[in-house]
């Protein structure tokens, strides 16, 4: 493999018990696995045994690009792979990233960072131009996650990139997060686990530039994504951007807008973007009484301490529920849990929990494991919530698809979820309530499900029919896409408002592929390898202890609460049998069309229905004889 044609060529291993380092060749992994979630799932198999914890020494961390990182539009993205202390159990999971330090990395001379050991005192990795140093971080330790990022690029100079911890993963909080540059955060727990191997930051800078094979073909192919998205900017829906925010984007953005910038009156400025603010707007908006700076504050807090905010969401719900039912008090906790949408309730709930003082303590456990420590679980009950603790959207009662992806995925999967309704379900839910204007009618979807999804049936919600021939082509898309790594905003671009029948273009990502690394990739072929990594993000979970089709399992919940609402799909408006207008709400998820769901799904993906087990014969077929071999040893898998 040529150290152009979309990858710096190289893997960067770190041993910071030995304060060593080595490196290996990209090739070794790039051919099976291609780049992003291949490599790094691979890398986890090979180096994560079955008794390895989340927070041992050995436990290794994977900084990791693709081949479009840095090079193609939109391949802004990079991602981190490990270990999870957050999840519920311990195990696999990974982080999904934006900004620009993944490509800086790519320019710094290498396509991913694998981290071992843990250092003997608080260090940073300083990786340039193909040069890698470990360096004594004992100033910065207990420091912000953004006051430690402006104080390296103010000693290694502004052309660096950081990605830092803060307090938090410095003390352990179980669902402690990094930030980066253009305040790109990663969640999952790997806050923690840097923590716990005292790295503090990782800063990265280079002048190289890897070139894809083919620079007409991108520039071509760039042109086609622009007429198909236009020069609107995909706007967030959720986010109440302020008037006086400025237009942000991640390094190599075509034109999204889910990144915008804010300055307050006392200087302090910052990312004010998605989920990251617009988790406090609504109870500040209800405390104060009108819209106020106290959510971009917030989002700024949470990102100096380096905390995941989508725990702190669920974490406050958790607490106003237990007061409200006499079973948290403020004299107890010494939280002001009564002023839940001020700044003083999450400056006091941040400074106990980061510095786990008091209930603090407890809480940094994370929120399911913090309700089953106070006995109180029963709060979080009919809570979407996924095995981070997250508070989630696009329920399996309204779009059924989903049950399955919700099953199969070590945490919530936005991308995935999403995929079938637009972006978060805005597109399609602005043409059911009779918007001006919208286009993701009926008929386009259905158009849109021929081409994507397997057939018509993907987006008739009135019938348990077609999802899971929908789930499976939704998985093996989103994680070839994220190989190579793409957007997960701007990716699949499955509708088009600037075309006259509105349905995107499936082969876009191949046909990207195949011009960066000068071979030809067909469609089939990249799916391929998302269906490769599918198979092996399963063998992991099994060998961690999942049990196929008995642990295969949604909360009961939805097999007995009927759906009341969906937070982002309005009125549970879907698309029904010939793309009518249909409800879901009131409805439930049938458990024997479930338990038939997933057997369609097993045999699709050549596992053992019974079982939910892989069969050897598929493994060996994708090319994963070894994994056949330990997993048939574990009674894991069926002939």
């Amino acid at each position: 493999m040529a150290e152009d044609n979309g990858y710096a060529g190289r893997l960067l291993w770190v041993d910071l018990s030995a304060g060593a380092t080595r490196t290996t060749p990209t090739s070794d992994y790039a051919e099976k696995y291609l780049g992003g979630r291949g490599i790094a799932t691979r890398i986890y198999w090979d180096e994560v045994g079955p008794k390895v914890r989340a927070l041992d020494p050995e436990s290794p961390l994977v900084f990791i690009t693709g081949p479009a990182t840095g090079i193609a539009p939109a391949g802004t993205r990079w991602n981190i792979y490990g270990q999870s202390p957050a999840r519920i159990p311990e195990g696999f999971c990974y982080s999904h990233l934006g900004g620009s330090w993944g490509a800086f990395l790519k320019f710094a001379g290498f396509d991913g960072i694998i981290v071992h050991g843990q250092a003997p005192r608080p260090s940073y990795l300083l990786v340039r131009d193909g040069q890698a140093e470990i360096r004594d971080a004992s100033a910065l330790w207990g420091r912000g996650a953004v006051e430690t990022r402006n104080a390296l690029k103010d000693e290694l100079g502004q052309g660096v990139r950081v990605a830092a911890i803060g307090p938090a993963g410095e003390n352990g909080v179980l669902f402690a997060g990094l930030i980066a540059d253009g305040d790109a955060s990663g969640s999952a727990g790997f806050g923690a686990v840097m923590g716990s191997k005292r790295l503090k930051a990782m800063a990265v800078a280079g002048t190289r530039r890897p070139e894809p094979a083919d620079r007409p073909a991108l520039r071509e192919l760039t042109a086609q994504m622009k007429r198909l998205l236009g020069s609107t900017p995909r706007v967030d829906p959720i986010l109440e951007v302020p008037p006086d925010a400025k237009h942000d984007v991640c390094y190599a953005c075509i034109g999204c807008d889910m990144r915008v910038s804010l300055q307050i009156e006392d200087g302090t400025k910052g990312k004010f973007a998605c989920g990251a603010a617009a988790f406090y707007q609504a109870v500040a908006r209800q405390y104060y009484g009108q819209t106020t700076d106290v959510p971009f504050r917030v989002e700024r807090l949470c990102d100096d301490y380096g905390v995941d905010v989508n725990s702190i969401a669920t974490t406050i719900t958790l607490l106003g529920r237990g007061a409200a039912a006499g079973l948290v008090s403020e004299s107890e906790t010494g939280i002001p849990i009564s002023k839940i949408g001020s700044l003083e309730f999450m400056e006091t709930l941040l400074q106990r929990l980061v510095k786990r003082e008091g209930i603090g303590d407890i809480l940094a456990l994370g929120p399911v494991r913090a309700a089953e420590s106070l006995g109180v679980s029963r709060l979080l009950e009919g809570s979407t919530c996924d095995s981070l603790g997250h508070v989630v959207s696009l329920d399996p009662r309204l779009l059924l698809y989903t049950g399955l992806i919700y099953i199969m995925e070590p945490r919530y999967a936005t991308a995935l979820t999403s995929q079938i309704l637009g972006r978060g379900g805005c597109l399609w839910s602005d043409y059911a309530t009779g918007k001006p204007g919208a286009y993701l009618n009926g008929n386009v979807m259905r158009a849109i499900a021929r081409r994507f999804w397997g057939g018509e049936q993907a987006v008739d919600f009135s019938t348990y029919e077609g999802k899971a021939l929908a789930a499976r082509m939704v998985q093996d898309r989103g994680y070839a896409g994220d190989c190579l790594i793409l957007c997960l905003w701007m990716f699949p671009i499955c509708d088009s408002e600037y075309t006259e029948d509105h349905v995107g273009d499936p082969t876009i990502e191949s046909r990207m592929l195949s011009a960066i690394i000068g071979r030809e990739v067909g469609e089939a072929d990249l799916h391929r390898i998302g269906e490769r990594i599918v198979n092996l993000q399963r063998a992991i979970m099994l060998r961690e202890g999942g049990r196929g089709r008995d642990s295969d399992r949604l909360p009961d919940f939805y097999h007995t609460r009927p759906l009341k609402a969906d937070w982002t799909v309005r009125e549970c408006l879907v698309p029904g049998r010939d793309g009518a207008v249909i409800s879901r709400k009131g409805q439930v998820f049938d458990r024997q069309k479930f338990e038939d769901m997933k057997s369609e799904y097993y045999a699709l993906r050549g596992w053992d229905v019974p079982s939910g087990l892989p069969t050897v014969a598929r493994l060996n077929q994708l090319g994963l004889s070894d994994v056949a071999a330990e997993l048939t040893s574990r009674g894991l898998a069926r002939p």
